[in-house]
């Protein structure tokens, strides 16, 4: 008998096939009836591929061993409560973080040159009668990063590329880092040109981008956000895009996502981007491909290839 896992959510499919060859899936975002069918696969169910697992939902699994987040970020998923149910938790980092880092980059550039805004000018047919006016650039800009994970650390390189000065701000100084270490985000928010949004999420970093460190930044600061919503104050952040208290904002992730604040869509200081930075093609097979492995790699008795619990 094959091994029966529990699919929350839509996966790649890549992903989904891979799967498939390998155990029996029960896709519970399918399921007309989501109570009836955590129910009758109860006692069976050992690992569950994809996020959005709360307590609750790994209580009524008693058979339950592992849970293969498709994604780097897993603050769907009550860690404290597997980990009290001794459940195996895994992600997907490091095969994410070029494209991340790439968007990043390429939203920084769409804000400061506004190159959404130029494409509507030219189709829009204002071109023969108008100009765009002048904008700014990233070389010589401060640009201060909120998390110099893995992914931080590719979006420094990227921007020092683009001839920027990085500066960053976390728990503890990396010692083997060249930039500046910041233990105040405020005074990195004041001290910076840009700030960019890329710790993980969850309560301890909820709200951290507070109004003052929104205002720290200043009328000419612009803030990039390809983290999660909740990390920034979201009416804060409208707030000041509308008063002129914030230059710009790049924003990736939203608070309430896929629900996005319609009041972004009349602003020409912000570009919004609906939670792409990792969907490339190869990068989400090789987040498929990693959440296959971590499972085959437990029920073969090895050791997890990215456990976080």
């Amino acid at each position: 008998m094959t091994i029966e896992i529990l699919q929350t959510h839509k996966l790649l499919e890549s992903c989904e096939v891979a799967l498939a060859e390998r155990f029996t899936v029960h896709k519970l975002h399918e399921a007309a009836d989501k109570p009836a069918l955590i129910a009758q696969l109860a006692p069976r169910v050992r690992a569950i591929a994809g996020g959005a697992v709360n307590a609750d939902l790994i209580a009524q699994l008693p058979a339950l061993e592992i849970i293969a987040n498709f994604g780097v970020g897993y603050d769907s998923i009550d860690t404290a409560a597997a980990r009290a149910a001794n459940v195996r938790v895994t992600n997907t980092p490091n095969v994410l973080n070029d494209a991340v880092a790439e968007l990043t980059i390429g939203l920084m550039i769409a804000l400061a040159r506004r190159i959404p805004q130029a494409d509507q000018f030219v189709r829009q047919g204002k071109w023969p009668t108008a100009g765009m006016g002048l904008f700014s650039e990233l070389t010589g800009k401060t640009v201060g990063i909120l998390g110099l994970g893995r992914i931080g650390k590719e979006i420094a390189a990227r921007a020092q590329a683009m001839k920027m000065r990085v500066v960053y701000f976390g728990r503890h100084r990396q010692e083997s880092e060249p930039h500046i270490f910041y233990d105040n985000l405020l005074e990195m928010a004041r001290d910076s040109d840009w700030l960019v949004v890329i710790a993980p999420g969850g309560k301890d970093t909820e709200g951290i981008v507070s109004r003052q460190v929104l205002e720290a930044l200043g009328p000419q600061g612009n803030i990039v956000n390809v983290a999660r919503g909740t990390l920034i104050d979201e009416a804060a952040m409208l707030d000041l895009l509308q008063s002129g208290g914030l230059g710009g904002a790049a924003l990736d992730v939203f608070e309430h996502e896929p629900r996005v604040p319609e009041a972004f869509f009349a602003l020409d200081n912000v570009v919004l981007s609906p939670h792409q930075g990792s969907a490339t093609i190869q990068t989400r097979n090789a987040m498929g491909a990693l959440v296959v492995a971590n499972l085959a790699a437990h029920f073969a008795g090895e050791p997890l290839i990215s456990a976080v619990v």
